[in-house]
């Protein structure tokens, strides 16, 4: 009896401890944990648009900080990236592989490639978040910026056009030709092409529609306006300008022309000026947004799409010179009207 006694006391004692060890050592992993080490993990599909420089630069931020708030937060971020190069029908099967990859979310980047997430996800309520959108309610993406509305919102690159219409005129107070320079099939133009015409047509000064496709046709038209002799060139946040930058810039700096855009890669890659947001910033912006909706439990619909301070100005240095202008000079001509006036030099890429 009391070797049977023992034997039992010790089943017990061992059982005991086997509960023991699994209330103390073990871990909380969240329904959808996908890992072994316990870290619940979330799978986000990010679509670009076409590779420039700062398309490139949201993306590349848009990951970091992602990895930077999974450690923060405990989590993982597993990413799938692709680039659509401005084809529709590679974007679409681009988004189809996201949802037969069961994302969590959809990071699309440039109005395009938002809209077609938009419009794969109404029935599936798959969470999109946009990036570099510079009109999201004039492009019908959300409702309002304060209320999306639905399963998607995000940050909007929107650029303040009569700003850069302030500093045209402060560089050169005759200029009476302006060209407007843009891919007319791009969303992100047209409203920037619109206040841009109603600026210069309440101003009385005269200006030209020159618009491209591709970089061939940019570059066609960059040589007719430069036949036409304009003052200066006007380009929003037109991603086959920027694409078409490096073939273009040169021959601007030549004609002694200088090319306003709407963006500081516009400059990097050879334009006199760049005015507008951070972008960098921008993807550091869109990756927070995608924790708060996938960690925090945030609802698309009821979060505010995000804009950005766009005071400031990047002067191409090396074409500031090339055009004969004096970059100390326009920095103080400059000021009264930005927030902020640097320099940049000609690169390739960020």
């Amino acid at each position: 009896m009391k070797i049977k006694t023992m034997k039992k006391l010790a089943a017990l004692l061992c059982a005991l401890a086997l509960l023991l060890l699994a209330a103390c050592g073990g871990t909380t992993a969240k329904p959808d944990d996908n890992g072994d080490d316990g870290i619940t993990t979330y799978k986000v599909g990010i679509c670009n648009l076409v590779y420039d420089a700062s398309l490139v630069q949201i993306a590349e931020n848009i990951e970091s900080e992602l990895a930077k708030l999974g450690e923060e937060n405990n989590v993982k971020f597993e990413i799938s990236y692709d680039v659509c190069n401005l084809d529709a029908s590679v974007l679409n099967q681009i988004v189809s592989n996201f949802i037969a990859d069961d994302v969590d979310l959809m990071v699309g980047i440039t109005t395009m490639v938002a809209t077609s997430m938009q419009a794969a996800t109404e029935d599936n309520g798959i969470p999109v978040v946009f990036s570099a959108v510079s009109d999201p309610v004039g492009s019908q993406i959300v409702d309002s910026l304060e209320a999306p509305g639905a399963n998607i919102t995000g940050t909007s690159d929107y650029l303040d056009t009569n700003a850069v219409m302030n500093l045209i005129f402060a560089a050169d107070p005759d200029a009476d030709n302006i060209a407007l320079l843009y891919n007319i099939g791009e969303d992100s133009s047209t409203t920037p092409i619109a206040a841009a015409k109603e600026y210069l047509t309440n101003k009385g000064v005269a200006y030209k529609e020159y618009t491209g496709t591709t970089t061939d046709e940019v570059s066609q038209a960059v040589q007719a306006l430069i036949a036409d002799g304009v003052d200066a060139v006007f380009t929003p946040t037109d991603n086959t300008i920027m694409t078409a930058e490096l073939a273009i810039y040169e021959a601007l700096a030549e004609a002694k022309i200088p090319h306003y855009t709407g963006a500081d890669s516009f400059a990097l890659n050879g334009a006199f000026l760049g005015y507008g947001v951070d972008y960098a910033n921008l993807g550091r912006e869109t990756a927070q947004m995608v924790c708060e909706i996938l960690v925090n439990g945030a609802d698309p619909a009821e979060l505010p799409v995000r804009t950005f301070d766009n005071g400031t100005a990047t002067i191409n240095t090396e074409t500031c010179e090339a055009i004969g202008y004096d970059y100390d000079e326009l920095v103080k001509i400059f000021e009264p009207y930005c927030t902020k006036v640097q320099p940049i030099q000609t690169a390739e890429n960020f």
